[in-house]
């Protein structure tokens, strides 16, 4: 399955590297993750919040692979426990041989980005800086695997 996480920003802090690559060395080799990045709009006095949106938007949406299964990260979408994503993760596993996640910048998801979604996910409802939702989604992801396998990394 090749997993590719879509987001805008280009130049993170160095905990997120390490933080990602820590999980990422635990993926096993039939979970290949990529990250597709693209640099945020420069602000300005005459770039508006809904400008950004629009043009980081084309950037993600351009990035998609067309078959690919969308999940949009979005405060306002659905929230699940980890027991829930690894049931999602094993559908993904066996329908879904590319998938999708975006993350938007400083302003969020345009609603196209939304709506070209086959899922939108919360984290959480709390706002999240940008640079921690990419360590907490490929942990919540290394997390959902290891559930799947019957590893005892989730205590009920």
């Amino acid at each position: 399955m090749q997993l590719t996480v879509i987001a805008i920003g280009t130049r993170m802090p160095e905990w997120v590297t390490a933080g990602i690559n820590s999980y990422l060395q635990r993926l096993p080799r039939h979970m290949r993750l990529q990250f597709r990045e693209f640099a945020a709009p420069v602000r300005n006095k005459s770039m508006t919040a809904s400008r950004c949106i629009e043009i980081e938007s084309t950037a993600m949406l351009t990035g998609l692979d067309r078959s690919a299964y969308v999940i949009a990260l979005d405060e306002r979408g659905r929230e699940m426990t980890s027991r829930q994503l690894a049931t999602e993760m094993q559908g993904w596993m066996e329908q879904q041989p590319k998938v999708s996640f975006l993350i938007g910048g400083a302003d969020g998801l345009s609603d196209s980005c939304r709506q070209r979604a086959n899922l939108v996910w919360s984290l959480s409802r709390l706002t999240l800086p940008h640079a921690l939702v990419r360590v907490l989604l490929v942990e919540q992801l290394y997390r959902a695997w290891s559930l799947l396998q019957g590893h005892p990394y989730h205590r009920d």
